[in-house]
This record gives structure tokens, sequence and C-alpha cells, in this order.
């Protein structure tokens, strides 16, 4: 039974991880990104179910449009993997028993599930865009607001912490709407904020702490990294690791998934129960 809803869970991810794909290139384009029919992005071509299947029509079409042959990204491949196997261990981090099932545990995955698919889809836009997209954490806020009334309602927990995220959020996003915009463009610092008070209804102020140092360090190896590189080849590669242009959404993301995950497993799946205490 458990190897068969792991199946499962994994192949939810994956489709999960193909409408990711969709939502991170339609979203800043400001297309429908559920009504729209798919289309190969170099062609304008509409793709068949054959075309659509994650991972397999990849690998079966080589990697290329079935209908211009222009070749397709490979992150589109890889982020359907990464999506089946992130559902997959959250799944099994919770240890739910699929025979007895736990109600409780059980809205801790879909809760849990909803928030990645968010944090997914913000990190990809985020990685191409150095941006962080507002609307999908305002849908973000929807799921929390039902968490929080659960978590609240029937588990008895101390709605104080929810509240100061929720009306740290909202105060961030009124002045991102209605001050900020009207002086600057974007301001990615404020973006960023948004994010950390938004990972914080999910994790709690210790492990979105954790967080932060986490991708901290992930940023400070990935640029030794390429400066080593930079070294070996003798080249002068265009440095992606400045103040500038460093998509620290997306590795505050990745922190944060990674830590939830393994907080999980140490804690026996009760992380969300207590994560804000």
């Amino acid at each position: 039974m458990e190897v068969y809803m792991n199946l499962i869970i994994f192949l939810i991810g994956i489709f999960f991880g193909s409408f990711f794909t969709l939502a991170v290139h339609r979203i800043p384009l400001k297309e429908n990104i559920t009504y729209k029919h798919s289309y190969c992005p170099k062609c304008n071509h509409k793709l068949g179910i054959l075309d659509l299947i994650p991972i397999f029509s990849y690998i079966g079409l080589k990697g290329r449009c079935r209908y211009c042959k222009e070749k397709v990204r490979i992150r589109y491949l890889l982020l359907e993997i990464l999506a089946g196997i992130t559902f997959l261990l959250y799944a099994i981090s919770l240890n739910i028993n699929w025979e007895i099932l736990n109600i409780q545990k059980i809205v801790y995955l879909v809760i849990g599930l909803l928030y990645f698919s968010s944090l997914f889809i913000i990190a990809g836009i985020d990685k191409e865009k150095v941006t962080i997209q507002k609307s999908v954490i305002i849908f973000g806020l929807f799921v929390e607001l039902i968490y929080m009334i659960y978590v609240c309602t029937l588990q008895n927990s101390n709605v104080y912490g929810y509240v100061i995220y929720l009306t740290a959020m909202i105060l961030i996003i009124i002045l991102d709407t209605f001050i900020i915009k009207k002086t600057l463009d974007s301001n990615y610092t404020l973006q960023i904020l948004l994010l950390i008070t938004y990972m914080g209804v999910f994790s709690g102020a210790i492990l979105t702490g954790l967080t932060i140092v986490f991708a901290l360090i992930l940023i400070m190896v990935i640029s030794l990294i390429k400066k080593i590189k930079e070294k070996t080849n003798h080249s002068k590669l265009k440095d992606n690791i400045n103040t500038n242009k460093i998509p620290f959404g997306f590795y505050l993301i990745i922190s944060n998934i990674t830590l939830i995950i393994l907080a999980n497993f140490y804690l026996v799946g009760n992380f969300l129960e207590i994560s804000i205490i």
C-alpha cells in the first residue's frame, strides 16, 4: 500500500512540475495559466496530449518540439523530476500510515504540497527574472488562512503567531502596492522580506532564520565555485553573483524546502505541528 501511494504522490509531483514550467513562463508575461492551451513558445503550435506527458514526452521527443524541432530547455525536464522527488520526500517525511489514515497528517500533506507548489513557481520566476511574484504569494496567503483556521479551531494551536506573520505580510503587500510602486519600478529587498514573512507562517521563526543562513552559505559556496572556474579556465566569464543579480529568493526557497523536509525526518513528521510554537 505504501509503495503504491508513494508512486502516486511522485506522479502527482511530476504533473505539478509540468504545470510549474508553464506558470513560470506565463505569469511574468501576464498570460492565463489555466484556460489557455499549452503551446510551443518558439513556433506557438498547440501541443497535443502526447507532447504533455511529464518526463516521457521530453525523453521521447529527444528534448525537441515535435512541430518546429526547436530544442526545449532541459530545465523543464529537471523541474518535473525535482517536483516529483520533493513531493515524494515530503510525503515520506510525514511518516503517514496509509492503512490507518491520520486526518491531521493528511492535512499537513496537502497544505505542505500547496506551499511547496507556490515556492517552486516563485523560485522559477526569480531564477529567470530576479523578482518575487507577489500574485503567487497572495495565492499562498489564502492557503495559509485555511491552514490557520484548521490548526486554531481543530488543533487548538496558538493563533497569535499566525496573526503576526499574516499581518506583516498584508502590511508589506500594501506598502509595495500603493507606496513603493509610485516611486520605484520594483523593490527586490521588500519582495525578499515578503517572501521571508511568507515562509515564517509555515516554518516558524527558528527554521526561517536557519533558512536565511543556509541560503547565504549556499550563495557564497556557488560564488566561490564560479571564481575557481574563472581562474581555471583563464577566461573572463560574466559574474552573475553580484549584489544586483543574485536571485536570493531562489536560494531561500531551496534552503527552506530542504530544511522543512529534514526537520520532518528528524522530528518524525511532526514539524508542521510545532513550527509556530
